[in-house]
C-alpha cells in the first residue's frame, strides 16, 4: 500500500493509460512503422520494446522474493553483493616460483581469488604444487585451476598440502575445472572412457571440501562461439542437468552434486540483457534443482563464475576493449556473480597480457567494488521493469530451448546428432553477417578506425586463426571459440604488413553538405582494410582535383557529390584519371545504369557487406 507520502507526491500525477502513451509515440514518429523503428529484433528469439509499465511486470511470480530467497533470481546473498575480484596466472611447465611471485602481488594489490592455468601438457608435482602456494593462505582467498589433464590429481594435491597446513578443509573455497561435457563439445570425443565415473570419484574425494567446486559447466564455451544470450542459458542449463542426472544414476543424492557444481558463464556488451541473463539463469536453475527434492531449498543455488567474453575483443584500437569490458563487468556484478575474471584488454595482441594490461583489469573491478559501491546493495536492478520483463523473455526462451534439448534424449544426445552445434554456428553466421553488414558495430574495426593505427609485426597466432581444440579422432563436430573481428583484422593486417600502404584519395565536389558526408563516409570506409585515406575541403573544378590525385599518388580515388550531380561530374572525372586509379562513386545514385555504361564499376554504400567489398579492393591492388 502507497505511505502518505507517495500519495501527495504522485496524486498531483495522473495515471496515463498505455494506449496514450503509445498514441503519443506513433503521433512523434509522423508515419514510421513503430515495430521497424522502435522495437528491437533480437538474436534471443524475442522482441524487446521501447519502453516499460508497471502492468507489464503483472503474472511474473519471484517478485515477491526478496534477496537469498528462493528462486534465488535476486541473487544469492541477502545482504549485500560482495563477489570475489579474480585474476588468472598462466603457469609455464617448471615456472611455479615465477607465477607465485606474480600471485602474491596480486594479492596484495586487490584481488582475492587467484586463477592458476596450467600450460597443455604440464602435469604439477607436490612440489611444484607447494612452490605454486607458497605463502598463499588457502582459507583466506579463493584459489582455482585450470588444468587440461590430471584434474583429479591436483585436486588431491590441493587437499593434502591444505590438510598438512592445518587449514580447515571446509574453509577451502574456488574450483577446478572438471568438465567432460565441455571438453566433448570441444574436441569431439570423449577423454576418458567413464567420464562420469571421473566426476563421481571427484566429489566424493574431496567431500570435506564442501565449499569448493569441481564440477564446471562450460557456459562460456557457447558465448566465445558467437551463440545468442538464449543459446548460452539454455544450452548450459541441459549441460548442468546431465551431470545431475548422470551422478544420480551413479549414486549421488542431489545434496552432494549440485552445491558442488560451478556455471562459468562470459558477459558480453549486451548491458541489459546481461544483468537479465543471469537472474534468468539462477531462477531456472533453483526450479531445475528443486525437481529432484533436495533436502534444502539453498541446494537450489546456482554458483556463478563470469569471465569477459572473448567474441568481442579487438585487435586494431584495442583501447576500446576497456570500455567493453567495463560494462562487461557491471553487467556480472548487477547480475550477482560469486566471482569475475575481467580479461586484460591487450590480451588480443600480446597473447601474453602486459603488466599495465593486467592492472587495469583488475582495478576495473576494485573501482566497482570500493568507489562505485557495487558490493553493497543486493539486486540493485530488481524492480526495474525493463530488466524484470528481459528477465522473463530470456527465461522463459531459454526454457523452451532447454525442453527441446531434454525431449532430444538429453545434452550429450543432442551434441551426437549435431543440434546444438547446429544452432549455435547457425547463430554465428547470422552474427557474422551482421559485423560485415555493420549491423553490429565494432568501435575500431568495422566502424570509425583509426586512421594512422598499423600493426608493424605479425601478432601471435591467436590473433588471426580461431583455436582448434578438435581432437584427430573426433567422432563429433564440434564448437570453435573466435572473435567476431578475425575475419576485418586479417584482411587489414595483409595491408599493414605491406611495404605500400594504398592511397585513398577523397575527390569531394559539388553539393557541399552532400559531398563532406560521404567524403567521411568513404574514409570510414577504406581505413578500415588499412588503407591510406587522404580527405581535403574538395575541388572547383575536375582539373584542379584530378591535379591534386596524380599528385598524391592515388591508388584509389572515390568521388564524394550528390546523386544529382554524379551523372555528369563521374564520367568526366573519370575520363580525365586515364586509368590511373581505381575511380569509386561514393552513393548508390539513380543513374548507376548510366555511370556503368561509362566505365565505373566501382559503389560503396551503406548496403554492401564491408567486408567483402574491401576484400574485392585489395585483390584490385595485389594485396590478397
Amino acid at each position: 500500500m502507497a505511505t502518505s507520502a507517495q500519495t501527495r507526491l504522485f496524486g498531483e500525477f495522473p495515471p496515463t493509460p498505455a494506449q496514450e502513451w503509445m498514441e503519443k509515440v506513433i503521433a512523434d514518429l509522423k508515419g514510421a512503422d513503430f515495430n521497424r523503428k522502435l522495437v528491437w529484433k533480437t538474436n534471443e528469439g524475442f522482441d524487446v520494446q521501447p519502453m516499460y509499465r508497471r502492468e507489464d511486470l503483472e503474472g511474473i511470480d519471484h517478485l515477491g522474493s526478496f534477496p537469498g530467497e528462493f528462486p534465488y533470481v535476486r541473487g544469492n546473498k541477502k545482504g549485500g553483493n560482495e563477489w570475489f575480484v579474480r585474476q588468472d596466472i598462466r603457469v609455464e611447465e617448471g615456472e611455479t616460483a615465477a607465477a607465485n611471485r606474480k600471485a602474491l602481488e596480486a594479492l596484495n594489490r586487490g584481488v582475492d581469488s587467484l586463477g592458476f592455468v596450467i600450460g597443455a601438457g604440464a602435469s604439477l608435482s607436490k612440489e611444484e604444487m607447494l612452490s605454486l602456494l607458497e605463502g598463499i593462505h588457502l582459507d583466506c582467498i579463493e584459489v582455482n585451476f585450470v588444468v587440461t589433464h590430471d584434474k583429479v590429481r591436483v585436486l588431491r594435491l590441493l587437499q593434502e598440502i591444505a590438510t598438512e597446513r592445518g587449514v580447515d578443509l571446509s574453509l577451502l573455497r574456488g574450483g577446478i575445472n572438471i568438465d567432460p561435457v565441455g571438453k566433448l563439445l570441444l574436441e569431439g570425443k570423449w577423454n576418458n572412457p567413464r567420464p562420469f565415473e571421473l566426476v563421481r570419484e571427484a566429489i566424493t574425494g574431496s567431500a570435506v571440501m564442501k565449499n569448493f567446486k569441481v564440477v564446471e559447466v562450460g557456459g562460456y564455451i557457447f558465448n566465445n562461439s558467437g551463440s545468442s544470450v538464449v543459446q548460452e542459458l539454455g544450452f548450459s542449463l541441459a549441460a548442468g542437468v546431465e551431470y545431475l542426472d548422470r551422478l544420480t544414476d551413479l549414486g549421488l543424492k542431489i545434496d552432494e552434486i549440485a552445491p558442488r557444481l560451478r556455471f562459468h558463464f562470459a558477459t558480453g556488451s549486451k548491458y541489459f540483457m546481461e544483468i537479465a541473463k543471469l537472474r534468468a539463469a539462477r531462477y531456472l536453475w533453483a526450479r531445475i534443482v528443486k525437481a529432484y527434492d533436495p533436502s534444502d531449498d539453498t541446494v537450489c543455488q546456482m554458483h556463478i563464475h563470469a569471465e569477459t567474453s572473448e567474441w568481442n575483443k579487438t585487435l586494431y584500437d584495442p583501447n576500446v576493449n576497456m570500455l567493453r569490458t567495463q560494462t562487461e563487468a557491471m553487467s556480472a556484478v548487477l547480475g550477482g556473480v560469486d566471482s569475475l575474471t575481467v580479461h586484460p584488454y591487450d590480451y588480443v595482441y600480446e597473447c601474453h597480457p602486459s603488466e599495465l594490461g593486467e592492472r587495469v583489469a583488475r582495478n576495473q573491478q576494485l573501482l566497482l567494488k570500493e568507489e562505485s559501491h557495487f558490493g553493497k546493495t543486493a539486486d540493485a536492478a530488481g524492480g526495474s521493469y525493463y530488466i524484470e520483463e528481459l528477465t522473463q523473455s530470456i527465461a522463459g526462451a531459454a526454457w523452451t530451448l532447454f525442453l527441446d534439448v531434454q525431449k532430444r534424449g538429453g545434452f550429450v544426445k543432442s551434441l551426437e546428432e549435431g543440434f546444438v552445434q547446429g544452432a549455435v554456428k547457425a547463430t554465428a553466421r547470422k552474427r557474422d553477417l551482421d559485423v560485415a553488414n555493420r549491423k553490429e558495430n565494432f568501435l575500431g574495426t568495422n566502424q570509425y578506425p583509426n586512421f594512422n593505427e598499423t600493426v608493424n609485426n605479425a601478432p601471435c597466432t591467436c590473433v588471426l586463426e580461431p583455436e582448434d581444440f578438435t581432437a584427430p579422432d573426433a567422432v563429433l563436430e564440434t564448437l570453435k571459440p573466435y572473435r567476431g573481428t578475425q575475419p576485418f583484422e586479417a584482411a587489414r593486417l595483409k595491408t599493414d604488413l605491406r611495404k605500400h600502404r594504398p592511397v585513398v584519395y577523397m575527390f569531394p565536389v559539388g553539393s557541399l553538405s552532400m559531398r563532406k558526408a560521404r567524403a567521411q563516409f568513404a574514409c570510414n570506409f577504406f581505413a578500415c582494410a588499412g588503407f591510406q585515406v587522404i580527405d581535403n575541403n574538395g575541388f572547383k573544378t575536375v582539373e584542379e582535383g584530378t591535379r591534386a590525385c596524380e599528385e598524391n599518388k592515388a591508388d584509389i580515388v572515390v568521388i564524394c557529390s550528390s546523386d544529382e550531380e554524379y551523372a555528369t561530374l563521374a564520367p568526366e572525372i573519370h575520363a580525365a584519371l586515364k586509368g590511373k586509379a581505381i575511380v569509386v562513386v561514393a552513393g548508390n545514385p539513380e543513374c548507376r545504369p548510366q555511370l556503368e555504361a561509362a566505365g565505373i564499376s566501382h559503389f560503396i554504400h551503406v548496403k554492401n557487406n564491408l567486408l567483402e567489398e574491401l576484400k574485392k579492393y585489395q585483390q584490385e591492388l595485389g594485396i590478397l
